[in-house]
């Protein structure tokens, strides 16, 4: 699964980044499928304008799951364990659902931000750009 922060990355021209998200993106696209979910393309549509350029900026080369009902279950799990902790948030991050995606999925995670999903979903390998 490719995390928003890459795609952004990328899409962006980060200065620091692009170059080096690109190249992880080749590198995973090489031994597995890229995937994405609704909230990732959500998360992606705020900076874009039109439906049709977030579309041609993803291409063919992801493909697009819908969020598993288990996987809600689990961001919810997640969620509540971050409150516990003392996080403010009064509804479940983005970041909780895409972890759980990955992690009933078997998926890993290609993120600039391991630290999160590490904490939280301990069982989803992370790659790191």
């Amino acid at each position: 699964m490719v995390d928003t922060n890459i795609l952004l990355d990328i899409y962006s021209q980060d200065e620091v980044w692009e170059e080096r998200c690109a190249a992880a993106i080749a590198s995973a696209a090489d031994v597995d499928l890229l995937v994405i979910n609704p909230i990732i393309y959500a998360e992606l549509s705020v900076g874009i304008e039109k439906i049709e350029d977030l579309d041609e900026f993803l291409g063919t080369d992801f493909r697009r799951d819908s969020l598993p009902w288990e996987a809600a279950f689990v961001a919810g799990k997640a969620f509540r364990a971050y409150r516990r902790r003392g996080g403010m948030k009064t509804a479940p991050l983005p970041d909780f659902y895409i972890g759980a995606h990955a992690a009933v999925q078997g998926m890993r995670i290609l993120t600039r931000d391991p630290n999160r999903y590490a904490s939280y979903f301990p069982t989803v390998g992370i790659i790191e750009p």
